[in-house]
C-alpha cells in the first residue's frame, strides 16, 4: 500500500455526526454544565455513565453540537463496539484519518497533535480496560474525549451520571398508556413500546398491565447486566408475540449483528423473509427497531439484550454474508464499515487466515476510500 501521512490536509469529509436530537428537552442545565466542564477544563475526559435507554447517547449528540463552535468544527462522533484493542485503534485511526503505515496508535497521536484542539465522542463504551489503553496511549493532544456507557470503571475520568428525563421530570409522555407510566418506571424504551403495543390495537391498557404485572414487573429482581431492564424485557416479549415468524427472523439477526444499523434488503434476504417490506413494516410499527436513516434499521441496545436468548441467529452465516457483500460491491464499505469492524474482531477470533486476509483486505479498501476523500475526521458545524 502506497505510503500516506497522518495529517489534516484536504477538506473534511462529510460529517456522520447525528443530527441534532429532534425531541430534546429538560436537559438543558445538563448540556450547559457539561459544556462549561469540558470547556474549563481542556483537555478533559468526561464519561456520561447511566443504565439503557436513560438517553447518554441523545445528550452526547446534543453536546457535540453545542460544544462545535468551540472547538471550531473539530468534533468526531465515534461508536465503540465490543473490540479487542487493535479493533478499535484501527477503528479510530481510520474515522479520524490517521493514515499511513505506522502503528495505528501512532497515527492516532500525530493526526490529533496536528489537528488541534478538538473533541471526540466515543459512544457505547464497553471495554474499560481497552478503553484505559487506547486514552492513556493518546495522552498529551489537544483533545478531549466524551464516553458514554452504561458503567464506567475508568480512573483519571470524571464520571457525570445520566438519568432518564422522563424520570427527573414525572412527565407523562404517552398519554395513551399514561396509567403504566409509574410500572414502567418512566423508562422511554419500555412506555414507547407499550404505546405503540396499544396504539396498533393488539391490546388495550388494562390488559397489558395485568400482563406486565404477571411478569414480575412490579417486583424487585436481581439483574444480569447493565441493559437487563425488567420493563423493557417484559414489553419486549409482549410485542414480539405478535410478529409473524419472519419478522421474529429478522428480529434474530438484528440481535446477532455488531453493527450500528443494517439496511433493509440485506436484513430481510438473511431473515428470508418472502415479503420484506411486511415484515419491515411490522418491526417499525411496534417500534422494535429504529430507523437511524432511511432504508436502514437498528436496535436500542436493552432490546438487544432482552432478545439474546429468546431469538438466535448463526453469526458465522451473517460475518460470511457482509465479508462477501463488501467483496462485491466495495461502495458500501463506508455505510458499512460498522460491520467492518466487528469482523475484524470475528476473523481474528476464528484464527482462520484466509478470512483474516480477506476482511484485512476490505480494511485496506475503506482506508484508501477514505483517505482519496481526504478525511480528516468527522467535522461538525456549529448549531445556529
Amino acid at each position: 500500500m502506497k505510503q500516506r501521512t497522518a495529517s489534516t490536509r484536504g477538506a473534511p469529509r462529510a460529517a456522520l455526526i447525528p443530527p441534532y436530537p429532534a425531541s430534546f428537552r429538560g436537559r438543558a442545565r445538563e448540556v450547559r454544565d457539561l459544556a462549561a466542564l469540558i470547556k474549563g477544563g481542556h483537555p478533559t475526559v468526561v464519561a456520561l455513565v447511566g443504565s439503557g435507554g436513560s438517553g447518554k447517547t441523545t445528550l452526547a449528540t446534543a453536546l457535540a453540537h453545542q460544544l462545535a463552535g468551540f472547538f471550531s468544527g473539530r468534533v468526531s462522533f465515534l461508536r465503540v463496539g465490543d473490540w479487542d484493542h487493535a479493533t478499535v485503534a484501527q477503528m479510530m485511526a481510520l474515522q479520524l484519518g490517521a493514515f499511513g503505515l505506522a502503528p495505528p496508535m501512532v497515527r492516532l497521536k500525530r493526526a490529533l497533535t496536528a489537528r488541534g484542539p478538538s473533541l471526540v465522542l466515543l459512544d457505547n463504551h464497553e471495554d474499560d480496560a481497552v478503553t484505559a489503553r487506547i486514552l492513556d496511549g493518546l495522552r498529551g493532544t489537544p483533545t478531549s474525549w466524551i464516553i458514554t456507557a452504561r458503567r464506567c470503571l475508568l480512573g483519571g475520568v470524571t464520571v457525570f451520571p445520566v438519568v432518564p428525563a422522563l424520570l427527573d421530570r414525572r412527565e407523562v409522555p404517552f398519554p395513551a398508556v399514561a396509567e403504566l407510566t409509574r410500572l414502567l418506571r418512566w423508562h422511554p424504551v419500555a412506555l414507547d413500546l407499550a404505546d405503540a403495543i396499544v396504539r396498533a390495537g393488539l391490546a388495550d391498557v388494562r390488559e397489558l398491565e395485568r400482563r406486565l404485572r404477571r411478569a414480575r414487573v412490579d417486583r424487585i429482581v436481581p439483574v444480569a447486566h447493565e441493559d437487563d431492564i425488567p420493563e423493557v424485557r417484559a414489553i419486549v416479549f409482549e410485542a414480539v408475540r405478535h410478529l409473524a415468524p419472519a419478522a421474529r427472523r429478522a428480529l434474530a439477526v438484528m440481535v446477532a449483528s455488531r453493527g450500528d444499523s443494517m439496511d433493509g434488503e440485506t436484513l430481510t434476504r438473511l431473515a428470508q423473509a418472502t415479503r420484506a417490506s411486511e415484515t419491515l413494516e411490522a418491526l417499525t410499527r411496534l417500534r422494535l427497531v429504529q430507523a437511524p436513516a432511511r432504508g436502514r434499521y437498528a436496535l436500542h441496545a436493552t432490546v438487544r439484550y432482552s432478545l439474546r436468548e429468546k431469538l438466535r441467529f448463526d453469526y458465522d452465516r451473517y460475518a460470511n454474508h457482509y465479508v462477501e457483500l463488501l467483496e462485491r460491491e466495495p461502495s458500501r464499505l463506508g455505510p458499512e464499515q460498522t460491520h467492518l469492524f466487528s469482523l475484524m474482531d470475528w476473523a481474528q477470533a476464528r484464527g482462520d487466515l484466509p478470512t483474516i486476509l480477506r476482511v484485512r483486505a476490505l480494511a485496506e479498501a475503506l482506508e484508501g476510500e477514505l483517505a482519496g476523500d481526504g478525511a480528516s475526521g468527522h467535522f461538525i458545524a456549529a448549531r445556529s
